[in-house]
């Protein structure tokens, strides 16, 4: 655990969710999540494959637009109008801004291929926010060396790894001094050895104090490196608190039966 629950209580809230509902199609993926991260808090989400994780994570970025529901980043909730699956994007300007200030690491890595490692982490400062050059390549280039891999500041992805891609796109994701991180499953494409690397920055990060939404597969990690953990099953909270409660005092029948599964994994 990053911070004690009475430091993060009296923090305001980055992310606000509520009421959020999502369907594709018949199937209806979230069924009514409300949730807050705070400031330096972070929240492992968690559950089995189709139980809505990486839908929520996407819902907060609004690359899946709700269908009922409300998103807020630092107090100002996300515009949009529509109503079901017609519901889209209300404000075009508020959006680009809003996306300014999350950085999401995916499940791939999503670099450009044309483009060196530092190219890449420089993309979105340069063109999104239109930050000076000098400025932006020295705290790109800072921020790979925090990751690990600034001597591969002139390489192209197909030269790295994929531990040190996904490492990569963390630098890039950093680069935007993002006001909340999310990782939807950042280590599931990777071998074990290279998950290690990537989960030993994450840590670092939760340690810094920096606020992120992570989804995980891996449960002894959200046991070490969140302030709450929030069991998706079925589209629904079933069950949240912090690691101690989620992990050592498990009240939920399905939670207690995830957990036993993915022990044996």
């Amino acid at each position: 655990m990053t911070q004690s629950a009475p430091e993060t209580a009296s923090k305001p809230n980055v992310v606000s969710i509520r009421d959020l509902h999502k369907s594709f199609g018949e199937l209806e993926v979230l069924k009514g999540i409300s949730f807050d991260a705070r400031e330096g808090e972070v929240v492992a989400l968690i559950g089995s494959s189709g139980s809505g994780k990486s839908t929520l994570l996407r819902c907060i970025n609004m690359l899946e637009v709700p269908n009922q529901g409300t998103v807020a980043i630092d107090g100002e909730e996300i515009r949009l109008r529509g109503k079901g699956h017609d519901r889209r994007i209300g404000d075009e300007r508020q959006i680009h801004r809003i996306r300014s200030e999350l950085g999401m690491v995916f499940q791939s890595f999503n670099l450009w291929a044309h483009m060196t490692i530092l190219e890449n982490v420089m993309e979105a400062p340069l063109v999104v926010q239109k930050r000076p050059r000098p400025e932006v390549e020295a705290e790109a280039l800072a921020m790979l060396a925090k990751v690990g891999i600034r001597e591969k500041a002139g390489a192209y992805p197909a030269q790295l790894s994929g531990g040190q891609q996904q490492r990569a796109a963390i630098a890039r994701a950093l680069c935007i001094n993002p006001r909340v991180m999310l990782f939807d499953e950042p280590t599931s494409a990777l071998d074990p050895e290279l998950e290690v690397e990537v989960l030993r920055v994450i840590k670092i990060l939760a340690d810094e104090g920096r606020t992120m939404v992570l989804v995980t597969h891996d449960m002894e990690f959200a046991r070490s490196v969140s302030d709450r953990v929030i069991f998706l099953h079925q589209g629904l909270i079933e069950e949240e608190g912090t690691p101690d409660q989620v992990f050592g005092a498990t009240r939920s029948p399905r939670l207690k039966q995830f957990l036993n599964a993915a022990n044996h994994e």
